[in-house]
């Protein structure tokens, strides 16, 4: 079983803002959540292997989840010089993204299996090979947790983290379910 306090330590020394231990008994896979995605806000939509419908079904995200008895929480707060600060938000998700692809390979190395779920759409590649061709980085890809239908507020809320951290701010919110 994993230390879940020396991992969130070493959250922390990635560059994570805050990190904490994930209720994983709170986990609760919504097709609703997942039928958001179809709106296609984000343009991922049927674009991507880590994007519904690429990323499996809700009901394969559950079962898989299942498995993992603990994990834990990681949020990168941005600050911003307004409500429109596009730019800092933009850095703030760049921050986010580096850090967790670092600390995923850092727990992959150490845990073999284990179960990431990232923020928005897959950015490794310009152009994703999904549906014509294999996924060329499943060893890297994440899908976010919206797309197995985790909604982000109560997860935060639920494991003791804050999903809105005051005015002028941005945060971003990922998870690792951990054997």
């Amino acid at each position: 079983m994993a230390d879940c306090g020396a991992l969130i330590k070493e959250a922390l020394e990635q560059g994570f803002s805050f990190a904490c231990e994930l209720n994983v008994e709170a986990l609760e896979f919504m097709p609703e959540v997942r039928a958001m995605c179809a709106a296609d806000r984000c343009q991922s939509y049927g674009k991507s292997w880590n994007c519904p419908p690429g990323c499996g079904t809700v009901e394969e995200a559950a079962q898989r989840a299942s498995a993992f008895k603990q994990g834990i929480l990681v949020q990168t707060i941005g600050q911003l010089e307004d409500d429109f600060d596009w730019e800092g938000i933009e850095a703030a998700h760049q921050r986010h993204r580096e850090n967790f692809e670092a600390f995923t390979a850092k727990l992959r190395g150490r845990f073999g299996d284990l179960m990431p779920m990232g923020v928005g759409a897959c950015s490794i590649c310009e152009t994703c090979t999904y549906p014509d061709a294999p996924c060329r980085y499943p060893e890297r890809a994440v899908p976010p947790m919206e797309a197995y239908g985790l909604f982000v507020s109560k997860v935060c809320s639920l494991s003791g983290a804050k999903y809105n951290n005051g005015p002028q701010t941005i945060t971003f919110t990922s998870c690792y379910l951990l054997p």
